[in-house]
Parts: structure tokens; C-alpha cells; sequence
């Protein structure tokens, strides 16, 4: 890595700075990549609060657990786009950082989804998904493996200058499935 001058803009105009910039795309780089992905699962999470709070009386078990799951994804996807980015600001080597947030990432989907699945409404609401829509039912566990599958490579380091291109497919695989559980949710509420 290399010191360069940065400018970033302030209230009174532009500040110069120096900043970091390595070959090969490394976190810091990427940062701003990151920070866009928080700021658009951040929309689904306020968009989904916005109907669970406008709707919270009319909201019944299924498009409940569907308000909480777009809630979930998203605050996970912000979460995950935001952990590669803290550690990095620490001055952590990238294939440190990588691993890193490849394993925080894992292991909070997977809380989320046991979380999840400890309540009785979204068990009901898994099972009927898997009676009335199939199809919708495997597209969730696909996208679940897209999630999970890079993350998997990235801690194996099996591809290690992919890195940052298999932790940036999970999170894009992850706001999809974010998108797809909120089109669920809409298309529910307006009998689509």
C-alpha cells in the first residue's frame, strides 16, 4: 500500500488528507462499495419498519414474520458491508479482514436464521411457503447457499485473491434476498 492524497468534502469545502490506496482492490478501497450496500439494505430495513408500523394491527403471523425477516436481512446485510470496513480501519492485513468478516457473517446468518426459526410463526409460515409455493421455498435455500457458499471459500482460502469478489457476491446474494422477502410481503399485502 501506498500513501496518496485523498480529499474529502467538509462543511467549508474540500479537506485535503492522505489516505491508503493498494494494488489489487483491497478493503479501503472498496470502502465506499461497502458503505452503498449498508445504505441500501438500510431502505429495506425502514421501508419493512414502515409497514410493520403502519400496518401493525392489520399485520397477521405470516406478513409479520415476513416484516421481521426484511428487518433481519437487511440489518444483517448493513452489518456484514460495514465489519470489513471497521476492521480494516484498524490497519488488519487484508486476507485478515477477509476472514474475519467472512466469519463474523456466518455466524450471525446463522444466528438469525435459528433465531428465526424458534418461533412459531415463522415456522408456520416456512411450512406454508413450502405447501403453496415451492418454487419461492427453494429460491430462499438457493439464495441462502449463494450467501453462504462464498463466505465458505473465503475462510477455506481456496481463491484468496477472490476474496473481496466472493464477500461482495454473498452480500449482493443477501440483499437480493432481502428484495425477494420484501416483494413477498408486498405482493401479500396488496392480494398480488
Amino acid at each position: 500500500c501506498e500513501s496518496v492524497p485523498r480529499y474529502r468534502p467538509t462543511g467549508d469545502g474540500v479537506t485535503p488528507g492522505r489516505g491508503r490506496r493498494c494494488r489489487n482492490g483491497t478493503v479501503l478501497d472498496d470502502a465506499g462499495l461497502f458503505l452503498t450496500i449498508a445504505e441500501i439494505a438500510g431502505v429495506f430495513v425502514g421501508f419493512a419498519a414502515l409497514i410493520g408500523v403502519t400496518r401493525a394491527r392489520d399485520a397477521q403471523g405470516p406478513q409479520r414474520a415476513r416484516i421481521q425477516a426484511v428487518v433481519t436481512s437487511g440489518l444483517l446485510v448493513v452489518v456484514a458491508a460495514l465489519v470489513p470496513v471497521g476492521l480494516a480501519a484498524y490497519g488488519i492485513g487484508d486476507r485478515g479482514v477477509w476472514v474475519v468478516s467472512s466469519l463474523v457473517y456466518l455466524v450471525l446468518n446463522w444466528v438469525v436464521i435459528a433465531v428465526a426459526l424458534r418461533r412459531a410463526a415463522n415456522r408456520d409460515l416456512a411450512r406454508a411457503q413450502w405447501r403453496e409455493t415451492p418454487a419461492g421455498a427453494v429460491l430462499f435455500w438457493v439464495l441462502e447457499a449463494a450467501i453462504q457458499v462464498p463466505l465458505l471459500l473465503v475462510v477455506l482460502g481456496v481463491a484468496e485473491d477472490l476474496d473481496p469478489a466472493l464477500y461482495l457476491t454473498a452480500l449482493a446474494f443477501h440483499l437480493f434476498e432481502a428484495a425477494f422477502i420484501l416483494a413477498q410481503l408486498v405482493y401479500a399485502r396488496t392480494g398480488g
